[in-house]
């Protein structure tokens, strides 16, 4: 049912991982900027498991100016929506972020790994990961892990 809220299940998983894969990982993410207000962006995201909670989580990978950074540093929760055609599921959740400037000592794996990671699990692929990295430390790229505390959406069709 539309707006329902639930606890994420095997269904809501399944549910994101398939409307993620419909349109190439395209999700809308909503920020609170500093007066606010929202902000809205579109960004490829993806399923992934927390590096170190091992929690499922909604991931994207941000360049280092993104506003919605500075956002989420202030106020650290998101709203990621996923559709395809009229199916749609929303997740809200405690951001976590992990790159240059926000480090996560307990993470086990390095930082342009987590970045290819989420690269993929959002749907991307590349044909040279060394320019990847390189392009992704040049840029500041920023990891942006979602908790699932809020997973609600439409009826699948």
């Amino acid at each position: 049912m539309a707006g329902q809220l639930s606890q994420s299940t095997d269904q809501d998983l399944d549910k994101l991982r398939r409307l993620s894969a419909a349109d190439h990982g395209l999700a809308v993410v909503v920020t609170q900027r500093a007066d606010g207000g929202p902000l809205c962006s579109v960004v490829n995201a993806g399923l992934y498991r927390h590096p170190v909670t091992g929690a499922p989580v909604v991931a994207f990978v941000s360049r280092g100016d993104a506003a919605r950074l500075d956002h989420l540093r202030r106020r650290p929760r998101a709203t990621l929506v996923f559709r395809a055609e009229w199916e749609w599921i929303s997740v809200e959740g405690q951001a976590t972020l992990a790159g240059p400037q926000d480090p996560i000592p307990e993470m086990s794996i390095s930082l342009p790994q987590l970045l290819r990671e989420i690269f993929r699990a959002a749907g991307g692929t590349h044909d040279d990961w060394d320019e990847y990295d390189r392009v992704m430390a040049r840029e500041g790229r920023t990891a942006v892990m979602v908790g699932l505390d809020r997973v609600y959406g439409n009826r699948s069709t």
